[in-house]
């Protein structure tokens, strides 16, 4: 995670469920290269041809609603989304969100200051998230440490994975 990232955005309204993220009849599909085609098939049917690495969804309310299937942050993370900013999420995906890696922000007013298309800098540190085009912002309480650690491995297997592995070459077991 980059302390300051800058993207490209989509814009969804409010109430985008998980399904709109990626469709249930995908749920088999466990390579993330095939899972990426289908992300955001329902709510943005022209995203998985047009996104690019680091591209930014931002979202009204109660972003990624309904069931808490994992596969919409992993299709998310899959396609190289670089961040997802709304005025609320549901609170299992936003969880499942930061444990890929995805740097998931809640602010109010958020979607109001966005158009497709815009580029958006967000500020992870400072809290700050500023339209480029206009100069409109909205500014949030920067995430805990501890989430910003997380962000910064690259999620909790990633963050795990580290730890365990600087366990074994201080026990000199690597």
């Amino acid at each position: 995670m980059k302390d300051v990232i800058e993207g490209r955005v989509w814009v969804l309204g409010a109430d985008v469920d998980t399904d709109g993220i990626i469709s249930g009849k995908y749920l088999t599909i466990i390579d993330p290269n095939e899972l990426k085609k289908h992300v955001f098939e329902i709510a943005l049917p022209e995203f998985a041809k047009e996104a690019r690495e680091g591209d930014i969804i931002v979202a009204d309310e109660n972003f990624a609603c309904g069931s808490s299937r994992e596969h919409a942050p992993q299709a998310m993370r899959a396609i190289g989304v670089g961040a997802v900013v709304a005025d609320s999420f549901a609170r299992i995906f936003y969880r499942n969100a930061i444990n890929l890696g995805i740097p998931t922000i809640e602010v109010r007013g958020v979607r109001k200051i966005f158009e497709k298309g815009d580029t958006a800098r967000i500020e992870m540190r400072s809290g700050r998230i500023t339209n480029l085009r206009t100069g409109a912002f909205v500014t949030f309480p920067p995430l805990p440490p501890h989430l910003l650690d997380l962000l910064e491995a690259g999620g909790l297997v990633e963050k795990v994975r580290a730890e365990l592995l600087a366990r074994k070459a201080a026990a000199g077991t690597a």
